[in-house]
């Protein structure tokens, strides 16, 4: 047996039925408390600090990143190479 019920309704109007709180002004807030505190941080930081917050271990780590890379590269080649028939 299977019991399938549809109802249309918008969010709001599901949040009212099942009793929930309103915390659209909370996150509003909340909200805009992030976006400054974001625009603070970003103010008084300078593009050579973020970029070692971002990357801990500089472009040496990303050039690192980067041979990774190519060796596996170059290795699902080879691999390629020894299954083709001629």
């Amino acid at each position: 047996m299977k019991l399938r019920i549809d109802i249309d309704c918008t969010p709001e109007e599901a949040r009212r039925f099942l009793g929930l709180p309103d915390v659209t002004p909370l996150n509003d807030a909340l909200a805009k408390e992030m976006e400054e505190r974001l625009k603070a941080v970003l103010a008084t930081m300078d593009p050579k600090a973020a970029m070692e917050a971002w990357m801990p271990s500089g472009f040496d780590g990303l050039e690192q990143l980067q041979k990774m890379f190519f060796a596996a590269a170059g290795e699902a080649g080879k691999g390629a190479k020894k299954g083709k028939k001629t």
